[in-house]
């Protein structure tokens, strides 16, 4: 076993791996670039090294850099993580030629899995099924079109480098290709610095479920069963499952076989992930199953799979990688139970899964689960962190093990609703709202289940008269939330005759609020509504709601949701007279990617006006209403959230529209 290994990369995933180490007594070397300076990985290690500025090409894709922390440190061993670059096969050769041992497969085996064309042709020469598609090197686009419509319609354009969800586009009409095939060549280009592409046929009813592998340097292979990852926004996971919901023992044999055999046929060491597409459109069968892709690392979904089989993926790359052979044979390996993967994201679920960033004021997750059950939460954030634009926006992984699929739904629903963030937009509700679905509940879940069905899991209640009273209560003591049983007692004050009453003012969106907070003899507090905002104008509050304070704002919790309130200060000046009347502002910071129109431009409501490119996607902004441009930002300039993008020529007498 190791002594020391540097970890090549950030956030929970190197917590995790550093969690693994230190029960092992593996002293870890954690690097950083400006941004992560006090992250909670750097703390957590036994040494830390700088690597450069915040942006990942200057940091974390550094391969140099890092090899040369991991030697000037004593590391024998680098251990990357996913993401950045694990999936690197130049950086493995450069990290071998140094004497030091990559945490994971060979270069050779990286590069044979690494483009998507490639893989699936060398699985189909191993006996693995492939979905249907054009899979060659040839890039012309009247030659892609023309397989397109070989294939036909509807298609999946997927970059052929990479994974994530990133260059992806499922194109429904021979009239969009060229669009979509442009677009995911850009978004593609940007994120894994080769924009080419395969063209497949798009499953009507596709299940997306994976095996997760383990070789080691001996020849020796298995499985640790399936893993279910249907539930996708934007072809991104947002809770994964193992084993996966209706599975045939039929289509687990021939999907965990065919599974070994592709793992065994690059001679594969460590751990991977082979990933199915799956049509459900008759239930699962042994015969409707395909090879997509090949992970050649950790997964992020790789907890599920450790509380169902009652391993430590980590431990064993570390052990396999140190020259040991596989810690079990199939046959030790067993299933126990359900588990359930939640990814709490800093994004806003009602504006398109739009990444968000913000400091985490207030973060709190769950202290108990339901009884027999158990629950682990993978981070890599403390209270006090920002969530940066520079990185993913996950804050954290929320893993739950019940005896069954019903007891792990009802630990995920438990602690999602008692999950509490505060200071950034997060999609703590919308993933509530996902496991109470009707559907996912009865495990009948596709890759289309989250778009179908987007509105309702994203629509969020407004808050009622109730969760108003107690954030304006909240708002309206000055100072710091007291640590006592009676946290407003200072509201009291004294009067001789009667109560005292106090006046605040809330925003809830576009809503002005005011109120009217005074004291009973008996302690509760009465807080008394401006009408027309609450018919029920007044309310009798004696507990402590679930809330967080933060600099000029209320976050109440209501379950899984976190209604949050804006406290204006009476002596700040206003800046609604000065805001831009007719502006289109961005929603996030970003980079200005592509601009398709131009000053003077008579524009309609929806029309695409730029791309911004943010935390690695692709994201297009269009026009919120009819307008001609009166300004518009410059292609390749950076913006920051709430940059105006684009102005619009004022109408006389015309109400003004801002936002996208």
């Amino acid at each position: 076993m190791f002594s020391k290994i540097l970890i090549a990369n950030r956030g929970e995933i190197a917590c995790r791996v550093i969690r693994t180490a230190r029960r092992l007594g593996v002293h870890t070397v954690a690097v950083y670039s400006d941004a992560d300076a006090q992250s909670l990985h750097v703390e957590m290690a036994d040494e830390a090294v700088h690597i450069g500025p915040s942006p990942v090409g200057e940091s974390y894709l550094r391969g140099d850099r890092i090899i040369a922390a991991a030697l000037s440190s004593g590391a024998q061993a680098i251990h990357p993580g996913y993401g950045f670059l694990s999936e690197n096969p130049d950086f493995v050769d450069q990290v071998v030629a140094t004497g030091l041992t990559f945490i994971g497969p060979s270069a050779a085996s990286i590069r044979a899995m690494g483009l998507k064309d490639a893989a699936k042709r060398l699985m189909e020469k191993a006996g693995v099924p492939v979905v249907p598609g054009y899979h060659g090197e040839a890039q012309e686009i009247v030659l892609l079109a023309s397989k397109a419509r070989e294939i036909g319609y509807p298609v999946l354009i997927k970059a052929r480098a990479g994974g994530g969800g990133k260059g992806m586009r499922r194109v429904e009409h021979p009239d969009d290709f060229s669009e979509a095939l442009s677009s995911a060549r850009r978004e593609a280009k940007a994120a894994f610095g080769d924009d080419r592409v395969l063209v497949e046929k798009y499953v009507d009813k596709p299940r997306h479920i994976e095996v997760q592998v383990f070789g080691d340097n001996f020849g020796n292979a298995v499985h640790l069963y399936e893993r279910d990852c249907s539930a996708q926004r934007r072809h991104q996971k947002v809770i994964e499952e193992a084993p996966a919901p209706g599975m045939t023992p039929a289509l687990r044999k021939a999907m965990t076989e065919a599974a070994v055999k592709a793992a065994k046929a690059i001679n594969y060491s460590g751990a991977g992930t082979i990933e199915f597409i799956v049509d459900a459109s008759q239930g699962l069968k042994a015969d409707r199953f395909w090879f997509m892709e090949m992970n050649t690392r950790l997964q992020v979904e790789h907890p599920v799979t450790e509380m169902v089989t009652g391993t430590d993926l980590v431990e064993w790359q570390l052990r396999v990688a140190s020259g040991e052979k596989l810690p079990k044979e199939q046959g030790e390996i067993a299933l126990n139970g359900h588990a359930f993967e939640a990814r709490i994201y800093a994004e806003d679920a009602a504006k398109g899964f739009l990444p968000a960033t913000g400091t985490l004021h207030h973060l709190k997750f769950p202290q108990a689960v339901p009884e027999g059950a158990s629950m682990r939460i993978e981070t890599g954030v403390r209270a006090g962190d920002a969530i940066s634009p520079y990185y993913d926006p996950m804050i954290a992984k929320l893993v739950v093990h019940a005896k069954d699929r019903p007891a792990a739904l009802e630990a995920l629903g438990t602690t999602l609703s008692q999950t509490e963030v505060a200071g950034s937009t997060v999609n703590t509700a919308f993933l509530a709202a996902l496991a109470a679905d009707p559907d996912f509940r009865a495990g009948d879940v596709d890759t289309g289940l989250i778009a179908r069905h987007q509105q309702p899991l994203t629509d969020v209640a407004p808050p009622t008269g109730e969760i108003v009273a107690a954030a304006a209560l909240a708002a309206s003591d000055a100072g710091s939330l007291p640590s006592s049983n009676d946290p407003w007692s200072s509201l009291a004050g004294y009067a001789h005759f009667h109560g005292m009453a106090r006046r605040t003012r809330l925003k809830f969106g576009e809503d002005d609020i005011g109120a009217r907070i005074s004291v009973r003899p008996d302690g509760r507090f009465q807080v008394a509504l401006d009408a027309p905002y609450d018919n029920t104008n007044s309310h009798d509050l004696r507990a402590i709601p679930r809330l967080a304070r933060w600099p000029g704002h209320v976050t109440v919790f209501d379950g899984a949701v976190g209604y949050t309130f804006t406290a204006p200060d009476p002596l700040a000046r206003s800046d609604d007279a000065a805001a831009a009347s007719g502006s289109l502002r961005a929603p996030m910071p970003g980079l200005v990617k592509l601009v398709r129109a131009a000053k003077g431009d008579v524009v309609a409501r929806g029309q695409p006006l730029l791309i911004l490119e943010a935390m690695k996607m692709e994201h297009t902004i269009t026009a919120p209403h009819d307008g001609t441009i009166a300004e518009i930002a410059a292609e390749g300039s950076q913006v920051s959230d709430g940059t105006v993008l684009v102005r619009f020529v004022e109408e006389p007498n015309a109400s003004s529209g801002a936002g996208v």
